[in-house]
Order: C-alpha cells, then structure tokens, then sequence
C-alpha cells in the first residue's frame, strides 16, 4: 500500500485558475492522495465550483475537503489550517495558477524525500505555461546581502544546468512536497508573514535550520502561470509586502545567508516576461517519467 500524500491548495477568486490547476491534478498518476481546497474568502463562482468538484474528484479515487474562510486569512494561516486537517505523511503545499505537466510528479518528489531521512522539502522545476516552455524557477538562491534569485528563470527547460538533482537555499511555495514531521517540528508556517511573500522563504530556512534538506528535483515538472495568485488582488500591496517581509526574513534569517555560497548579487537581477492569459494554454502537454516508482523505494536512514 502506498503511502497517503495530501495536497493542500488556497482558493481566493480567480476560479478559472483553479478549474484548470485541480482538473489537471486528477491526471496524477499516484494514489491514494487527497486534496485540501482552503478558500479565503472567495466572491467569485470558485466555492460552488469546488462543491460540484467533490462529485469528479471522489469518482477519480480523490477525496476532497474544502475548509471555507469568510475573509482572506493569509497563505500562511490558510496553509497551516489545510495542515492541520491533513492526514498524509508526506504533504504537498500548492498555489492555484499551477498545473501538472509530469503525470507522475508525486512519485518523483516522493522519491526525492524517501532517498535520506534528511530530505524534508523537494521542489519541481516550474515552467512557464506556454511554448517554448522556458524555466519559470528551478530552485531558490540567497546572495550574501540577502537578494533572491529564481535560478534558471527564462531558460530552456532542457538546458543541462538545471537538470541535475540538487540542494538548495529556497523553493517556491507555488509547489513543493514536504514531510509532515518536518514541517511540524517548525510549527507550520510563520503567520508573521501574512497575507503573503516571504513565507516560504522562511519556511525553507526554519527547516534547514533544524536538520532538514531541501532539494530541487528537475525529472519533475509542472505549470506555473506565476503571480496569478496575488496579482491584481486589490487587498495585496505586492510591493510593500515584498519591501517589509523582506526586511524581516533577512533581519532573520543574515547570519545564515550572508555566510553561505549563494548568487552574487549580480545574478539576482529580475527577468520580466510578458504576460499570457489562460486562454493561450487551453492544452498542456503532459509527460511521464517512468523511472518514478516508489512501489520499490524504501526509506534509507541518515548515515
């Protein structure tokens, strides 16, 4: 019997993303898994969408579960709730603009996980969701002076510098898999981050911090339509959060980063790419990676 993964999902308007991102995850090749749906306060069709959703996701062996917010909590608040209803060992944090492109994703993270018992994070290489099919973010680095670089962003996603399995700083919680014990024994996500920006960053390193490892795996890809989650949310001053929280993960988190090998600052200059609409990715190509399997994988302990 396979492990249960959960997978847990904020919902705040924006319906059509979220149609497109939970119908594409059924295609998932692992079971059993469950899905966690937390709304924050959603005036737009995506609750009563998500309840005739119960009736598909149950008759693909999926059970979902909508925990309702009358207001917009926060992505940390909301992830913890989703946590705290989960019933997998291993759980999936992942944003609504995401969409599967590796059938079977879940047994590549999980791999990733089960190889030491040290790994407590895996991160998939997210692509932008149209051809050519560019690098959204292959992993996180930290310069020294604390400025973030979403490595290999804009890049061919088979360029051979972001293929290789490796540590790193941060990932992005647009998705990323961790292990339930890792992520409680940091007590979730920090709430001092909400609504939004930072809190995986500082998730990423509160792991760290007690042991853990967290890996980019690129065997496995998924869809990310970037931002669609807080962009154009009228309640979300993205600037200002990003200026304060910011400021509080490096007043947090200096003396880690300025003392390890990441970017230069010079390498942490932000790429823009225009915007596409959902529209001009009606049909995403999905892949399979066979040598995912964990039916064969066992846990292997820490040296």
């Amino acid at each position: 019997m396979n492990t249960l993964i959960s997978v847990v999902t904020l919902t705040h308007n924006k319906a059509a993303y979220t149609k497109k991102c939970l119908r594409s995850l059924l295609q998932s090749s692992y079971a059993p898994w469950e899905l966690i749906v937390v709304d924050n306060g959603s005036t737009d069709d995506t609750l009563g969408w998500l309840q005739n959703f119960k009736i598909e996701a149950k008759a693909s062996g999926v059970c979902l579960k909508i925990i309702e917010n009358a207001e917009n909590v926060g992505c940390s608040t909301g992830r913890n709730q989703g946590l705290s209803v989960a019933e997998g060992t291993f759980v999936v944090f992942m944003d609504n603009d995401v969409a599967l492109r590796t059938k079977d994703w879940i047994e590549g993270l999980l791999s990733c996980l089960k190889e030491n018992r040290r790994n407590a994070m895996a991160g998939p290489k997210l692509i932008y969701p149209f051809s050519p099919y560019a690098i959204q973010c292959a992993g996180v680095g930290i310069s020294p002076s604390g400025r973030v670089q979403f490595m290999g962003r804009g890049e061919a996603r088979t360029d051979s510098r972001f293929n290789k399995q490796k540590e790193v700083q941060c990932l992005i919680s647009a998705c990323f898999m961790t292990r339930r014990s890792a992520i409680e024994s940091v007590g979730g996500f920090d709430e001092a981050f909400n609504p939004v920006e930072y809190e995986d960053f500082d998730l990423c390193y509160r792991i760290r911090q007690n042991g853990g490892v967290v890996t980019y795996v690129p065997s496995v890809e998924m869809y990310h339509f970037e931002s669609v989650t807080t962009t154009g949310t009228p309640t979300l001053p993205n600037t200002y959060l990003i200026i304060k929280h910011g400021m509080l993960f490096k007043k947090r988190w200096r003396y880690m980063f300025e003392n390890e090998n990441g970017p230069s600052d010079s390498e942490t200059t932000w790429k823009f790419f225009e915007a596409h609409s959902l529209n001009e990715a009606s049909t995403l190509p999905i892949t399979e990676n066979k040598k995912h399997n964990n039916n064969s994988i066992k846990e292997i302990p820490n040296d």
